[in-house]
C-alpha cells in the first residue's frame, strides 16, 4: 500500500572520479544490476508516494537506464552548485509544495541496503518523533566516511566529513552511512541555512544535523544490523567487495530455498535469477541475468548461463549459453556454445564442441559433437552426425535450414542453406547438400573411391610407411 507520507530521494549526481571510468559510477553493476538499480529496487519495496533521483554527471546515460528499468522514478537535475545538500534542495523543490511527511534520503552508490533495514529506520524515526534519524555503523577502519559525533550523553550532535575532521574526530569509529530520514518541513527550513564553508566548498547535507541540534530538535541514529549493508562504492576494489557480499547473500538465500550449491565461493548468481528446489549448481558456475532453472536440473561445473531457461532434470555442463531454452531432461555439453535463439526440446542433446544459434531443435533430437547449427529448424528424433554444419551465410544474407522428423545425417555433412530435408531422410558421410532432400531419401555427393596400388612405395620410398607396405605386400 502506498505510503502517502513518505518521499524517497536517491542521490546519483556524483562524478565518481575514483572509479576512473567513462561509465557513471552509479551504473557500474553488481549482481546483474547497476548500483543505483539496487537502491531503487529497495526503494520500490517501501511503496513511497514519491521516488526521485537526482542526476548530473553523465546525466543522459543515467536517465536512459532509469527510464527503461525504473520508469516510476522522477528525474531531478542538480545545477552547478555542488554538494549533497544542494541535491536534496532541488529534489525537495520538485515535491508537491504541501508535502509534509518524511523524506528518506539514500545514496545511489550504497547498494546493499535491504528494505527491512530501512523500514526499521523509519519506524525508529517515527516512534521517537525525531526531526532526523540517520543510519550509522561501527567500522574498524572508518577511513573515507563521515563520522557521527555524539555528546557525553550519547546523543548525536553532528556529522563531520573525513576531510574536515580533527585527529580526535577522525578516531571515531561510528560512521555515517549516508542514509537519513527527515521531517520535510524542518528539512526545508534548515537546508536554507547551510553554507559552503568546508574543505570541499560544497553544500553538505550532513550540516543539517548540526543545525537541527543547535535548534534543540531531536536527532536519532540507528545502528545498521549488518555493517556490510552500509558499504559505499567509490572505486573498483569496493565495487568487487560489494559484489562479493551481495553474491554471498543471494547464494545463501537459494540454499535455504532447497538449492544445492556445491562451492559457494566459485558460484555467482545474479539477483534476478530464479532457481527451483532440488537444483544442483556445481563449482565455477555463473547464473546470470534473468536465468530460470527448474527443479532437478544440474548446472556446471564451469558453466555460464545468461538469460536462459533450463527445464526439469536437464543437465548442462561446461557450457556457455545466452538467451537459450533447454527442455526437460535434455543434456548439454561439455564445451558447448549456445548463442541466442537456441531452443533444445525435451530429452534432446547438444554435445561436445557444438555451437548453435537461432536453432530450434526438436524433442529427443541430438547434435552430439563437433557441429555448427545456425538458423535451423530441426524436428523430433533427429541425429546429426559428427561434424555436421548448416552453412547459413552466403556473404550477404543468412538462410535457414529445415530438417524433418527422424532425419539422420552422416559425419561431416554440410547443409548449404536454404535447404530442406524431408522426414526420415538420410545423408551419406561427407555429403554436401545443396538441394532439398525428399522424405525418406538418401543424399550423397561423394565420387566413387579409387585406389592407386603401390603409390606409397613409389612416391614415399625409404619411409616407414613404404617399408610397412612392402612387408604387408610380401606377407600377402
Amino acid at each position: 500500500m502506498t505510503q502517502n507520507n513518505l518521499a524517497i530521494i536517491v542521490l546519483a549526481a556524483g562524478q565518481g572520479t575514483r572509479m576512473k571510468s567513462r561509465r557513471p559510477k552509479v551504473l557500474h553493476e553488481i549482481g546483474g544490476r547497476p548500483l543505483v538499480g539496487h537502491v531503487l529496487t529497495t526503494a520500490r519495496a517501501l511503496e513511497a508516494a514519491h521516488i526521485e533521483v537526482v542526476v548530473r554527471h553523465e546525466r543522459d546515460q543515467v536517465v536512459s537506464v532509469l527510464a527503461e528499468q525504473y520508469p516510476e522514478a522522477v528525474i531531478v537535475d542538480q545545477d552547478d552548485i555542488p554538494g549533497t545538500g544542494r541535491a536534496v534542495q532541488v529534489a525537495l523543490d520538485a515535491l508537491p509544495a504541501d508535502f509534509d511527511g518524511d523524506v528518506l534520503v539514500l545514496s545511489g552508490d550504497v547498494p546493499l541496503l535491504e528494505a527491512d533495514t530501512l523500514r526499521a529506520l523509519l519506524d525508529a524515526h517515527r516512534t521517537a518523533s525525531a526531526a532526523a534519524t540517520l543510519l550509522s555503523a561501527h567500522l574498524d577502519d572508518p577511513t573515507g566516511y563521515g563520522r557521527v559525533i555524539r555528546n557525553a550523553d550519547g546523543i548525536v550532535e553532528r556529522i563531520i566529513e573525513q576531510k574536515d575532521a580533527s585527529p580526535d574526530e577522525a578516531a571515531v569509529t561510528e560512521i555515517n552511512a549516508g542514509v537519513y530520514v527527515f521531517r520535510a518541513p524542518l528539512l526545508r527550513t534548515h537546508l536554507g541555512r547551510i553554507d559552503q564553508n568546508n574543505a570541499q566548498g560544497e553544500l553538505y547535507l550532513t550540516d543539517v544535523i548540526g543545525l537541527l541540534r543547535a535548534a534543540a530538535e531531536p536527532v536519532a541514529a540507528q545502528l545498521a544490523p549488518d555493517v556490510a549493508s552500509t558499504f559505499g562504492v567509490n572505486d573498483r576494489a569496493q565495487l568487487a567487495e560489494a559484489g562479493r557480499v551481495l553474491n554471498q547473500r543471494i547464494v545463501r538465500r537459494w540454499q535455504r530455498e532447497g538449492v544445492t550449491v556445491v562451492d559457494p565461493a566459485t558460484t555467482w548468481i545474479d539477483d534476478d535469477a530464479v532457481l527451483a528446489p532440488d537444483v544442483t549448481i556445481l563449482p565455477n558456475t555463473h547464473i546470470l541475468r534473468a536465468t530460470v532453472i527448474a527443479s532437478g536440473a544440474t548446472v556446471g561445473p564451469d558453466t555460464s548461463l545468461v538469460d536462459c531457461e533450463i527445464g526439469e532434470d536437464a543437465v548442462v555442463r561446461r557450457t556457455d549459453a545466452q538467451l537459450a531454452v533447454i527442455g526437460a531432461g535434455a543434456t548439454v555439453g561439455p564445451f558447448s556454445f549456445l548463442r541466442p535463439g537456441t531452443v533444445l526440446g525435451a530429452g534432446g542433446k547438444i554435445g561436445a564442441y557444438v555451437e548453435t544459434k537461432n536453432a530450434q531443435i526438436g524433442e529427443g533430437s541430438k547434435v552430439p559433437h563437433l557441429s555448427y547449427v545456425g538458423d535451423a529448424t530441426i524436428g523430433r528424433g533427429v541425429n546429426l552426425g559428427a561434424g555436421t554444419i548448416t552453412a547459413n551465410y552466403d556473404d550477404v544474407n543468412k538462410h535457414r535450414t529445415e530438417i524433418g522428423d527422424e532425419v539422420h545425417t552422416g559425419s561431416h555433412t554440410v547443409l548449404v542453406a536454404p535447404v530442406r530435408l524431408g522426414a526420415g531422410a538420410k545423408t551419406g558421410a561427407g555429403a554436401v547438400v545443396r538441394k532439398d532432400v525428399p522424405a525418406g531419401a538418401l543424399a550423397m555427393s561423394v565420387a566413387p573411391q579409387r585406389n592407386i596400388e603401390g603409390w606409397v612405395e613409389k612416391n614415399r620410398a625409404g619411409t616407414g610407411a613404404a617399408d610397412a607396405a612392402a612387408r604387408a605386400r610380401s606377407a600377402e
